[in-house]
């Protein structure tokens, strides 16, 4: 079950996102929040400080928590959030499409594995459609160790929903790489992008809390729709 301070932040984010809260514009007070949603202060501030964790607000002391400008279509790469989540959250419209569910090993060249060992896997390749249009393709391979078997309805939905609340698995941190490369054939036809095009790379490997292997992702997104934003604070060391 969804713990209070997520179900404000969650609302909160709709909202931004929607524009009911404008950039440049400040939130309620912590006070007006706690009566709008019949929540603790306390509640509110944990709720508060993911929207600040995640670049949706900035706060002023003395004056409140300012809406910063947020593109509800630029893609997370620090964190951890699954496609299904960012859709939900968002609202972004989007269709999911498996293209391919096999079973297969991790191919160790594509994601520069320091072992000889074979890790076999579920191989699921899903396709991305925002608006009408294929923005992204999402190469997964998950450890057969850890999930013996996916289904094409689970895979046609969220991998993270299943793992967390059907395999009651605790997915802790990913490691994550960026790169620019040109599209292969493949990626052309599957994106609808010409010849000579460069596709955004972002290569992941996801663990467990216990540090265990999970998931390795390959996805791959159209460069002239990729866009990466990144709030960054100044911590003193």
């Amino acid at each position: 079950m969804m713990k209070k301070h997520e179900m404000i932040y969650r609302d909160l984010v709709r909202k931004i996102t929607h524009q009911l809260y404008p950039a440049n514009t400040y939130l309620p007070s912590e006070k007006e929040l706690t009566e709008l949603y019949g929540a603790s202060r306390e509640t509110v501030r944990k709720a508060l400080a993911n929207l600040l964790e995640n670049g949706f607000i900035h706060k002023i002391k003395g004056k409140g928590s300012i809406v910063l400008t947020f593109d509800r279509y630029a893609f997370p790469i620090s964190g951890l959030t699954s496609y299904h989540e960012l859709d939900e959250l968002f609202d972004m419209k989007t269709e999911t499409r498996v293209l391919k569910l096999s079973t297969t090993t991790v191919p160790q060249t594509k994601f520069n594995l320091d072992t000889t060992e074979i890790i076999p896997a579920t191989y699921i390749q899903r396709l991305r459609i925002v608006d009408g249009e294929p923005l992204v393709i999402d190469n997964d391979y998950v450890v057969q160790a850890v999930v013996p078997t996916i289904t094409e309805t689970v895979a046609a939905n969220s991998l993270y929903d299943y793992f967390e609340n059907q395999q009651h698995l605790e997915i802790g941190y990913a490691s994550k790489e960026v790169t620019v490369a040109p599209a292969t054939e493949e990626q052309q036809a599957i994106l609808h992008i010409a010849s000579g095009s460069s596709v955004v790379i972002v290569k992941s490997e996801t663990h467990l809390q216990d540090n265990t292997l999970l998931q390795f992702t390959e996805s791959v997104h159209r460069s002239d729709k990729f866009k990466f934003v990144e709030h960054a604070r100044r911590k003193i060391i």
